[in-house]
């Protein structure tokens, strides 16, 4: 991906319980939480990042920069 810029989280889709469990990316694509996952572990997404949350769970996190807007529980619904 040498000289392309990587796609980001532009919105997400929630459930019922208000979990994010689809994500659209620039690019267009909508991929689901897990193989959102997975494309931030190898780095294919941007301003997005793996934490372990307090259930040992690994979670999927904006980068933070302060700027609550950009967060992914705040952006967009599709």
């Amino acid at each position: 991906m040498e000289n392309e810029q990587k796609p980001h989280v532009v919105a997400v889709r929630k459930n019922g319980d208000g979990d994010i469990i689809q994500l659209r990316l620039s690019n267009g694509n909508e991929v689901d939480y897990l193989v959102a996952q997975r494309l931030a572990a190898q780095g294919e997404i941007e301003n997005v990042q793996l934490f372990k949350g307090r259930d040992g769970d690994q979670h999927l996190r904006s980068i933070p920069d302060g700027d609550k807007s950009n967060n992914l529980d705040n952006l967009p619904l599709f």
